[in-house]
């Protein structure tokens, strides 16, 4: 029976993020307040754990989950190379809307979906989520919502469509307006835009000096 916890109070919210926690490292599912949407996550290196939330969400590992981290310094670990521009789009945006594409340290054995050698990282600017991502470390988490339905802004509309899929619900109030991050991929020699959320392109090219092609 899927527990939810609101992360107002501070005893129920100390005990929520233990009970998460928890869960996280034995591989079953979280729901998460972010500055964006709700997500629903786990940890990114059990394969087992990302099958079960892709199965949750009914999608396919066609569209690969993202990963959030809790500091800078954890993408260090976690791709290739850090490329100056991502360092300065890192240092104007995180914690905050911003996801980039990067490709990932070849040593990673974790299994995110078909992410062609990449993976798409962000620090989100929310209390709740950067302490349970500083306690369980890096997590895999998409939008708490089945695919193609409306992305929850609240836990109960996590609740209402994931249900006892998932085993703790982390209640951080309403998420505001659903608006999803900015993706900006740079894989590439030319940045990219992927997607358009807070931040604008005309944002991401003041940061890094060039205009950024549109996908």
């Amino acid at each position: 029976m899927a527990e939810t916890y609101d992360c107002a109070v501070a005893d129920t919210r100390a005990a929520g993020l233990a009970a998460a926690a928890r869960t996280v490292r034995a591989g079953r599912l979280v729901v998460l307040p972010t500055d964006t949407v709700y997500g629903v996550g786990c940890d990114a290196f059990s394969a087992s754990a990302v099958a079960a939330l892709l199965a949750a969400k009914r999608r396919g590992p066609d569209m690969p989950v993202p990963v959030l981290v809790g500091s800078w310094s954890t993408i260090d670990g976690l791709v290739a190379r850090v490329p100056k521009t991502a360092r300065d789009l890192i240092e104007a945006f995180w914690p905050g809307p911003l996801s980039l594409v990067l490709p990932h340290a070849p040593s990673l054995t974790w299994d995110l979906g078909r992410t062609k050698g990449t993976v798409m990282l962000r620090m989100p600017l929310h209390p709740v989520a950067l302490e349970l991502l500083r306690d369980v470390g890096p997590m895999a988490v998409s939008s708490a919502n089945v695919s193609g339905q409306p992305p929850a802004s609240t836990a109960e509309e996590a609740r209402a469509q994931l249900g006892d899929l998932v085993d703790v619900y982390l209640d951080g109030g309403p998420s505001g307006e659903p608006v999803a991050s900015t993706i900006v991929d740079l894989t590439g020699d030319v940045p990219r835009l992927l997607r358009t959320g807070d931040v604008t392109a005309e944002q991401v090219a003041e940061v890094i000096g060039r205009e950024v092609a549109l996908a």
